[in-house]
């Protein structure tokens, strides 16, 4: 019986024949790349891949390691989109979820050096609400807007039109947190606060809106306007009537221009009185 070269090498004990590791690379390298493609994403890198081993004489382009680079990731989510998301999750909660995000609130510096968040007081179904600009250092102490001799002149001043805080009145600062020192807010303290504004009014659906001083106009009505030049008119926020008129702590410092802050004061009972009667129904006698 004849035997063939593969009974021959068997019985010399010489099998399997092995075949030279270069054949192999191109399968090695298309295994490698489908693996990183199909991997999750990583910071981008460039991996060596060394080359598998191969028999001597074997060309210098064969020893040189192959470089595979995987695929760049996605890029980090942009900070607007971050900002977005955050403003979305306030202007769907509810008035308790809303002070105690004020209250936790940590998106600017100012959480840093205040003593406490000031959120509000008053009525949350006013239809008078008044913003100031931002807590000072015994709002900061306290927790409550306008207290100390400018919150003693505002309590006087809504007195004057037969109001009082607490009914039917909600008083609020753009922003808060005290700045430090009492400097002007910045301009991204005022964007991190914003949404929680926003969401004050929506849910104390006022009215009315009675900015008080320069920086309260100019941050709702997103103008640069002097104060002088919005008096005696009125604006919008976001569909609210808002009539401008001086901080009380402006006019402690400048008696002279109580005389147009009890106009502003004329005009916000005249327009409140207005917007009464529009909702009234019409009497049937």
């Amino acid at each position: 019986m004849s035997l063939t070269r593969e009974d021959m090498l068997n019985e010399l004990e010489l099998l399997p024949v092995w075949q030279s590791r270069q054949i192999s690379q191109p399968a090695v390298i298309e295994k490698v790349t489908e693996t990183v493609i199909a991997s999750e994403p990583m910071p981008a890198q460039t991996i060596p891949v060394e080359s598998p081993p191969v028999e001597l004489g074997a060309s210098q382009a064969e020893l040189t390691p192959v470089e595979l680079t995987t695929v760049e990731p996605d890029e980090a989510e942009p900070s607007l989109l971050v900002e977005q998301g955050r403003s979305a999750r306030i202007l769907q909660m509810d008035w308790p979820s809303l002070q105690a995000g004020v209250s936790a609130c940590q998106a600017c510096n100012l959480a840093q050096t205040r003593t406490q968040t000031v959120f509000g007081v008053g009525d949350p179904n006013a239809d008078w609400l008044i913003l100031g600009e931002a807590p000072g250092a015994e709002e900061d102490r306290q927790g409550e807007p306008f207290v100390g001799q400018a919150g003693k002149l505002l309590d006087n001043m809504l007195a004057a039109i037969q109001l009082k805080r607490g009914s039917n009145v909600y008083i609020a600062n753009v922003l808060k947190c005290r700045p430090p020192e009492n400097r002007d807010p910045h301009g991204e303290e005022v964007v991190q606060c914003d949404p929680f504004l926003k969401r004050q009014v929506e849910l104390i659906k006022p009215k009315l809106i009675i900015a008080l001083g320069k920086f309260a106009a100019q941050s709702l009505l997103a103008s640069d306007a002097t104060v002088t030049s919005m008096r005696g008119k009125l604006h919008d926020y976001h569909g609210v009537p808002v009539i401008v008129t001086y901080h009380p702590a402006y006019l402690l410092r400048n008696l002279p221009d109580k005389a147009k802050a009890w106009e502003d004061l004329c005009l916000a009972r005249r327009t409140m009185a207005g917007l009464q009667s529009v909702e009234a129904p019409p009497s049937l006698f």
